[in-house]
C-alpha cells in the first residue's frame, strides 16, 4: 500500500465499489435492502396478537416468531464478515438479500407457528449478512472525507426503520392482514437484487485478497464458528425471553446464560490464537474501534428500547391504538430525516468525538425531559419527546460508523463492519431487556408504597373516597354503586401512577446511559479531516 493510499484512511479508487457510477448511487442502493433489514425487525412485533390469532397459537408462543429472527440474525451477523471476504462482498450480498427475499415469501404463505418460525430462521440468517456487506460497500466506495455523507444515505434506513416498523405493520394488519407485513419485502427484495446486480462492482483488490486467501487454503474456524453460533444465539435468546421467563428464576433462561457465558468466554482466547479467525477480535483492542463499539452498544440500546417502549407507554396507559402511538414516532423519524444529511456534511469539518458529546448530550437530555410524565400527556409531548431523541441520534451513528473505519486495514473492513452491526443488534436486545426488567420490577416498587397510602384508616384516602363517592351519586349512581365504583376509580388511578413512576424510572436509565457515552466518545482519537490528494 502506498504512503497516498495509507494517508488517505487504507482507501484507494481500486477498492471502490462503485466502479464508474456515481457513489452516492450505490449508497442509496445498498440502503434499499438495510432499510428492508432493519424494518423486519419491528414491523412482526405490532401483528404478533393477528398472527398468533390466526395460527391459533398463544401470544406467548407467538413471541417465537420474533426470537428466532433475532438469534439467526445474531448468528449470521457475528460472522458476516469473514464470509464476504471468502465468498466475494458483491456476491455474498446478494446471497444474503435473495435469501430474505425468498424467506419473506415463504413466511407470508406459513400455515402454522412451527413452518413461520422456520421461515423466520431462515430470514434471520439471510438478514444477517446484509448489513456488514452494505456498510464495507460503502466504506469502500468513499473515501474517508467523505464517508459521513455515504453513511448518512445509509443512516437513515438503519435510523428511521425501527420508528415506521410498527406504524406500518399496524397499518398492514389492521386494513389486510398479518401475511403482508411479511409479503411487502418480496418486490423490495427483487428490485433491490436487480439494482445491486446491474450497478455494484466487486473491487479488483477485493478479490485480489479473496482469490489470495483461498489459495492459500481455505482453512474455516469451526470452532470459532461454532462457538459464536452458540454464545450469540445463547445471549439473544437470554435478552428476549429473560423478561418473560422470570429471568434467572426460569431453569431454562439459567441454562442458556451458562452456555452463552462459556461459549462467550472461550471464543476470546481461541479467535486470539487463530491466525485467520471468524472475528477478528484483535480489533476491540483497537482504541478507536473498541470506543466505537462502546458508543454503538449504547446508541443500539437507546434506540430499539425507545421505539418499543414509548408506543407501550401511549397504547397501555394513554388508550392510543397501535396506529396512533406508531405515528406518534413518526416525526421523529422525519426529523431523522432532516438531520442525516446535515450531520454527514458536518462530518468533513468537524472530529466525530465532538459530534459524538453533542450527540451523547442530547440523547441524555432527552431521555430526562421524559422523566417529566404526568396523566396529561398529550400527542404533542410524545411528538416533541421523539422529535428531541431523534436530532441527537444522528449525531451518534454517523459519527461513531464513520470513526470506526479510522486506520482500519482495508482487508479488515468485512470484519469491522460485522463488529460493528453486532454492537448495535447486542445493545439494542440489551436495552429491551434492561428497560422491560426495570419497568416490571419498579412497578411492583411503586405498587408497594402507593399501596400503603391506600388503607381504609388512612385519612386522606377516606377523604378521596368521600369525595370520588359524591362524584358519582351526583352523576346518576345509587349510593352502594358509587361506593363501589370509587374504589374501583382509585384503583385504576394507582395503577397508572405506579405505571407512569416506573417508566419514568427507565428513562431515567436511559438518560444515565447518554451520559456514560460522553466521556467514551471523548477517548476516540481525532482523524484527517483534509481533503485527498488528487485521483483520489
Amino acid at each position: 500500500m502506498s504512503d497516498t493510499t495509507a494517508g488517505a484512511g487504507g482507501w484507494s479508487p481500486e477498492r471502490s465499489a462503485a466502479g464508474g457510477h456515481n457513489p452516492y448511487l450505490i449508497a442509496v442502493v445498498v440502503s434499499i435492502a438495510t432499510f428492508m433489514e432493519v424494518l423486519d425487525t419491528t414491523i412482526a412485533n405490532v401483528a404478533l396478537r393477528h398472527i398468533a390469532g390466526g395460527l391459533a397459537v398463544g401470544i406467548d408462543e407467538s413471541t417465537y416468531v420474533i426470537t428466532s429472527y433475532l438469534v439467526a440474525n445474531a448468528i449470521v451477523l457475528a460472522i458476516s464478515g469473514w464470509l464476504a471476504t471468502v465468498i466475494g462482498r458483491k456476491r455474498f450480498y446478494m446471497i444474503c438479500v435473495a435469501v430474505f427475499t425468498l424467506a419473506s415469501l415463504l413466511c407470508g404463505f406459513a400455515w402454522s407457528l412451527e413452518s413461520l418460525v422456520v421461515f423466520r430462521i431462515l430470514q434471520g440468517l439471510g438478514g444477517g449478512g446484509m448489513a456488514t456487506s452494505e456498510q464495507a460497500i460503502l466504506a469502500d466506495s468513499f473515501p474517508p472525507q467523505k464517508r459521513g455523507q455515504a453513511f448518512a444515505v445509509y443512516g437513515v434506513a438503519v435510523v428511521v426503520a425501527p420508528v415506521v416498523g410498527p406504524t406500518l405493520g399496524g397499518w398492514i394488519t389492521d386494513t389486510y392482514s398479518w401475511h403482508w407485513v411479511f409479503l411487502i419485502n418480496v418486490p423490495m427484495g427483487l428490485i433491490s437484487l436487480f439494482l445491486v446486480g446491474t450497478l455494484v462492482s466487486e473491487p479488483s483488490s477485493a478479490e485480489a485478497e479473496r482469490k489470495a486467501l483461498l489459495k492459500k487454503g481455505l482453512r474455516p474456524d469451526l470452532i470459532g464458528f461454532a462457538l459464536v453460533a452458540i454464545g450469540l444465539g445463547s445471549l439473544e435468546f437470554v435478552l428476549d425471553e429473560g423478561q418473560r421467563k422470570d429471568w434467572f428464576g426460569s431453569q431454562m433462561i439459567t441454562t442458556f446464560a451458562v452456555i452463552a457465558a462459556v461459549s462467550l468466554l472461550a471464543l476470546i482466547p481461541w479467535e486470539l490464537t487463530r491466525k485467520d479467525p471468524i472475528i477478528d477480535l484483535r480489533l476491540l483492542g483497537r482504541r478507536q474501534f473498541g470506543a466505537c463499539f462502546l458508543v454503538m452498544l449504547g446508541t443500539g440500546a437507546v434506540l430499539i428500547s425507545t421505539t418499543q417502549m414509548m408506543p407501550q407507554l401511549l397504547q397501555a396507559d394513554f388508550g392510543y391504538t397501535a396506529l396512533l402511538a406508531g405515528l406518534a414516532l413518526s416525526p421523529g423519524g422525519i426529523a431523522t430525516l432532516f438531520m442525516m444529511p446535515i450531520v454527514g456534511r458536518l462530518i468533513g469539518f468537524v472530529q466525530p468525538k465532538y459530534l459524538l458529546v453533542f450527540g451523547a448530550t442530547v440523547v441524555a437530555l432527552s431521555m430526562w425531559h421524559l422523566t417529566g410524565l404526568n396523566g396529561n400527556v398529550t400527542y404533542g409531548y410524545a411528538a416533541t419527546a421523539r422529535i428531541f431523541l431523534a436530532i441527537g441520534l444522528p449525531f451518534l451513528f454517523l459519527p461513531v460508523t464513520t470513526a470506526s473505519y479510522d486506520g482500519i486495514p482495508p482487508d479488515k473492513t468485512n470484519q469491522a463492519s460485522a463488529l460493528i452491526n453486532v454492537a448495535r443488534n447486542i445493545g439494542g436486545s440489551m436495552g429491551v431487556a434492561l428497560a422491560q426488567t426495570m419497568l416490571a420490577q419498579r412497578q411492583q416498587f411503586h405498587q408497594s408504597r402507593l399501596v400503603e397510602q391506600a388503607a381504609p384508616s388512612d385519612v386522606g384516602y377516606q377523604r378521596t373516597l368521600d369525595q370520588v363517592t359524591r362524584y358519582f351519586v351526583d352523576h346518576g349512581s345509587s349510593q352502594a354503586d358509587a361506593a363501589s365504583q370509587a374504589v374501583g376509580w382509585i384503583g385504576k388511578t394507582i395503577q397508572r401512577q405506579v405505571d407512569l413512576l416506573a417508566y419514568i424510572d427507565v428513562f431515567w436509565s436511559l438518560s444515565i446511559v447518554g451520559m456514560i457515552m460522553i466521556p467514551i466518545a471523548l477517548t476516540i482519537k481525532s482523524i484527517d479531516l483534509k481533503a485527498p490528494p488528487k485521483g483520489h
